[in-house]
């Protein structure tokens, strides 16, 4: 989710085949559910929905059933077919989400940041929505790029993968939230970072 066109990886990370892609998605998938469950939230927003996958995993395999889920990105054109019904998607920049303060209960911003030009920027929106939890995931550096590598993958930009601009190690990420997020839990599912964080009431800038 960027300010002009969506870009990135066009593999279909959900639906792929290969059981060592299944495995690792299965374990980012449990990591980002698990932390979800935490927050216990009755409201959620997911920014940055992509095809709406993660939504609908979430909504429907959590523990607990939110009384609002609602999920945007700059365009919903890549927002699949039967996804649950209770979903509700809307245009958005992650930069100026149209929200007031605090509205809902956990934001969730997976697989995003690595594609902004000011990902602090982007970051400091979320905790502004964000009434008692932010959920974020990136690519974990350099792990991520020496995978696509052994893969062969990304050759020609060692192993970058398109639309990453962004390249966020565990302690990067960590020092990013830092800012804006009291961090209570993060997860390190291969090749992933995921962490869970409350607002701070005075950010860093």
């Amino acid at each position: 989710m960027t300010d002009g066109n969506i870009v990135g990886n066009v593999y279909d990370k959900y639906g792929t085949s290969n059981p060592i892609a299944r495995w690792l998605m299965n374990g980012f998938l449990d990591a980002v559910t698990e932390l979800y469950d935490q927050a216990a939230a009755s409201s959620v927003l997911e920014v940055g929905c992509g095809e709406g996958m993660l939504a609908h995993r979430l909504i429907q395999s959590g523990s607990t059933r939110p009384q609002r889920f609602m999920a945007c990105d700059l365009s919903l054109d890549e927002v699949i077919d039967g996804l649950d019904p209770d979903i509700e998607f809307r245009v958005a920049t992650i930069y100026e989400l149209p929200f007031a303060d605090n509205s809902f209960d956990l934001v969730i911003c997976c697989e995003v940041l690595e594609h902004l030009e000011e990902p602090a920027r982007g970051l400091a929106e979320l905790a502004r929505v964000a009434r008692s939890h932010v959920l974020l995931s990136t690519p974990r550096e350099p792990i991520w790029r020496v995978m696509n590598l052994a893969r062969g993958k990304y050759i020609s930009a060692l192993g970058n993968t398109p639309g990453h601009i962004q390249h966020f190690s565990r302690a990067d990420l960590l020092r990013l939230a830092s800012a804006h997020l009291t961090l209570i839990q993060q997860r390190l599912p291969l090749p992933w970072s995921v962490v869970l964080g409350t607002p701070n009431a005075n950010p860093s800038l």
